[in-house]
């Protein structure tokens, strides 16, 4: 196959870079400790510099994969789909949605909103980044909003990005994990003053799976 056939594939949907693909618990936010299928796309562009899949950005290190194929692969082993990456919504997700919804699945992202949504899907987990904003129009439409908490200029950030998003919009604190020790007792004294928030845990790292 030509770089030129590939682009076409990659640009329709057909093909997507599969960073990897895992059975797991989900570790994080409102559906922390249930059981997901997670499809990891290569790629993204946006930059954070304590990112902890940096081996991601680079879409073209990542095998090409068909999007029905690995729909299926995945719905053989459970009926929620996590979609993350990389940012995900850097790549057509028509094929690949519309093949699990076919099949049954319930479809999660996780996604910094830097790029337009594309395909079907049931649950958003909005995580915005300073490095790429996320695209006005995804935050009408998160379902929960997932701030990383790195340093206190975080906490300004959080409560901006707060202000974008629906009424019905699960409000969520999560320290990057190495400043974890430094930031969750922050992270308490913040969320006991403004209670509309609440605080998420790596839950999976502590459990030392996927």
């Amino acid at each position: 196959m030509t770089k030129e056939e590939e682009n076409i594939l990659l640009a329709e949907g057909k093909m997507l870079p599969v960073m990897e693909h895992f059975y797991t618990l989900q570790g994080e936010g409102a559906h922390t400790g249930k059981a997901a299928y997670f499809i990891r796309l290569g790629g993204c562009d946006v930059g954070c510099h304590w990112c902890d899949v940096k081996e991601s950005w680079d879409p073209t290190l990542h095998p090409l994969m068909s999007a029905e194929f690995i729909a299926e692969t995945a719905a053989e082993h459970c009926k929620t789909i996590v979609l993350t990456g990389g940012e995900p919504l850097m790549w057509n997700l028509e094929i690949l949605t519309s093949r699990l919804k076919e099949l049954g699945c319930t479809i999660h992202i996780e996604t910094s909103g830097a790029y337009p949504l594309s395909g079907h899907i049931d649950w958003i987990t909005l995580s915005p980044k300073k490095t790429g904003l996320p695209k006005e129009e995804i935050y009408a439409v998160a379902h929960e909003l997932k701030m990383i908490i790195f340093n206190n200029n975080d906490f300004k950030f959080a409560q901006e990005q707060a202000a974008k998003v629906s009424p019905t919009c699960r409000l969520y604190m999560q320290s990057e994990w190495s400043k974890r020790e430094e930031m969750y007792p922050k992270i308490t004294d913040f969320i006991l003053a403004n209670p509309n928030w609440q605080a998420s845990v790596q839950t999976h790292k502590y459990l030392n799976i996927p």
